[in-house]
């Protein structure tokens, strides 16, 4: 799921966008603070979830949310807000849920619970379809039709080109806007999908993804340093480029690691 936060107060964003990484698989891919500026983006790419404030300059979260319900295709709305007042508004446009601050942990983790089994729950008809036909191959022992991510090998884009690439050569990944940018030693390529995609196509063991913008190759990594709250920065193996690991993937990576 792929989701953006509109919220003009910063540490009410950070905040939540730490607890979104830390209770669920979503992806925040943007930042708002202004209304109007999140009506401009959505007539020109879609998103699955907005975490919408309600007092917000421009265009307020309840003028946005109402013109919003009436896409074709509608996102979820989840209103974040310190004003109780406007709860039965928010549900009369069909919003997912009502979220007051300050944020209380619990009620997030459940709200973000929910919501990725309203989701898988929403799209079943369009994964459903391709399930049945692996079940399929599988009773008739055709599984190897299907392709796999058994391969190290990665086809990288640079200049219309496609550049097979041994997947241990890539150092790291930044999502950038609708693409990912990969490098490995000496070159930059740009590959036409979110980091998420890109993630799903890389060996799990070579590779963990340490921040929502962020994938590496822990083979890379030359130096752990440690950071602003108890997180870390990565410095790479023939590279300046240093590499955060986000609050939310800090546990994992020191299993990881053995820290």
């Amino acid at each position: 799921m792929r989701a953006i936060i509109v919220e003009d107060e910063v540490p009410a964003r950070e905040e939540l966008e730490y607890l979104v990484e830390a209770y669920s698989e979503i992806e925040v891919t943007h930042f708002f603070d202004d209304g109007l500026d999140v009506l401009k983006f959505l007539q020109e790419h879609e998103t699955d979830v907005i975490f919408l404030d309600i007092n917000i300059p421009s265009l307020n979260g309840m003028l946005l949310a109402s013109t919003i319900s009436k896409f074709t295709k509608r996102p979820y709305i989840v209103f974040t807000t310190a004003y109780k007042e406007h709860a039965a508004q928010a549900f009369e446009l069909e919003a997912f849920d009502y979220i007051l601050k300050p944020y209380d942990e619990k009620r997030i983790a459940g709200m973000l619970s929910r919501l990725e089994s309203a989701f898988k729950r929403d799209h079943v008809e369009i994964t459903l379809p391709n399930r049945n036909l692996k079940s399929h191959l599988n009773s008739q022992g055709q599984q190897s039709e299907i392709p796999t991510q058994a391969s190290n090998r990665i086809n990288l884009k640079k200049n219309d080109k496609i550049i097979v690439t041994d997947a241990n050569d890539i150092y790291y990944a930044i999502a950038n806007e609708k693409v990912t940018l990969v490098y490995t030693k000496k070159e930059e390529y740009t590959m036409p999908m979110s980091i998420t995609e890109f993630d799903s196509l890389l060996p799990e063991n070579l590779f963990f993804r340490c921040h929502r913008s962020y994938t590496v190759n822990l083979t890379k990594i030359l130096e752990i340093v440690p950071w602003f709250n108890q997180t870390y920065m990565l410095r790479l193996k023939d590279l300046t480029e240093e590499i955060p690991v986000s609050r939310s993937k800090v546990k994992a990576f020191r299993q990881i690691m053995h820290l």
